[in-house]
């Protein structure tokens, strides 16, 4: 009997309908069978406000899986822990690293998770799992853990770094994807892809068996790169012959809408409230 995988985007940086909330951020909730999870958890306790609204039930909530460390991918952990304090949380260590971005005219921010996120989650009763190679979350759903970088045109997709001075740079090693397996093929959730959605899809390959990845949802943090980089990846993405491709949140200009061109066939949009579905043989 086939079993129904259905994810639901909780936040993202633009709204699919009305009653709903944007953020810059992002939070997907993956339901598999019996067992659901959550899959970064936007910026604020924005991902429980528009779950309410959508009528999920969040207690049934059992894994908080982190992309990375930033803030508009866990800011919202310590609401939706008042929320499923049970849950276990999986992240990888790096992830508590600081975190700073430099702009164009040399300042920098602080975008790493604050310390009441840090705390929540070091504290929780349950502690955490560390990330750090695959990481099963249930059956057929599991963590990449770190990514490794292999390519030569693809960078972390920006100014990051460990230090506010920026003499630091930050690999983002705590990066990385969750694998949904639907038997014959996999479905591959992004966070933001520092690693590079290229590395993450050749990493998943051996990860799987070999299976295909029939779907690509999320941030592929292409805002600032390159034509080449841009070109590559849909070169790579045509390689996979992708049933679905959903870009989101931090994917940017110009790369977004030469993505909506390269694939008019298969793209989606990933805005809150989308509601995308599969079938698991």
């Amino acid at each position: 009997m086939s079993e129904t995988i259905r994810i639901t985007v909780l936040v993202e940086n633009s709204v699919h309908r009305q009653g709903l909330v944007a953020e810059h951020g992002l939070s997907f909730h993956v339901q598999s069978g019996k067992h659901s999870l959550l899959f970064d958890t936007g910026q604020t306790d924005l991902a429980v406000i528009n779950a309410e609204t959508l009528r999920l039930p969040l207690d049934r909530v059992k894994a908080i899986v982190l992309s990375h460390g930033h803030y508009d991918h866990t800011g919202g952990v310590p609401a939706m822990l008042e929320v499923v304090p049970e849950a276990q949380v999986y992240l990888h260590p790096a992830a508590f690293e600081n975190k700073f971005s430099r702009n164009q005219a040399g300042s920098s921010r602080e975008i790493g998770m604050s310390d009441c996120v840090a705390q929540a989650i070091r504290q929780r009763a349950g502690g955490f799992i560390q990330t750090t190679g695959r990481t099963e979350i249930f059956e057929g759903v599991f963590a990449t853990g770190e990514i490794p970088r292999a390519t030569t045109y693809e960078d972390t997709g920006g100014a990051f770094f460990l230090d506010a001075a920026g003499t630091c740079p930050d690999p983002l090693m705590d990066d990385q994807a969750l694998v949904i397996d639907l038997g014959r093929s996999v479905i591959l959730l992004l966070g933001c892809a520092h690693a590079g959605v290229v590395n993450t899809l050749d990493h998943v390959q051996p990860l799987t068996g070999g299976k295909p990845v029939s779907a690509v949802i999320g941030g592929l943090h292409l805002g600032s790169a390159s034509e080449e980089r841009i070109q590559q990846t849909i070169a790579r993405l045509r390689d996979a012959q992708l049933e679905m491709l959903a870009p989101a949140h931090c994917t940017g200009w110009p790369a977004t809408p030469k993505l909506w061109q390269a694939f008019p066939e298969i793209i989606r949009s990933a805005s809150v409230g989308t509601v995308f579905e599969f079938k698991r043989d």
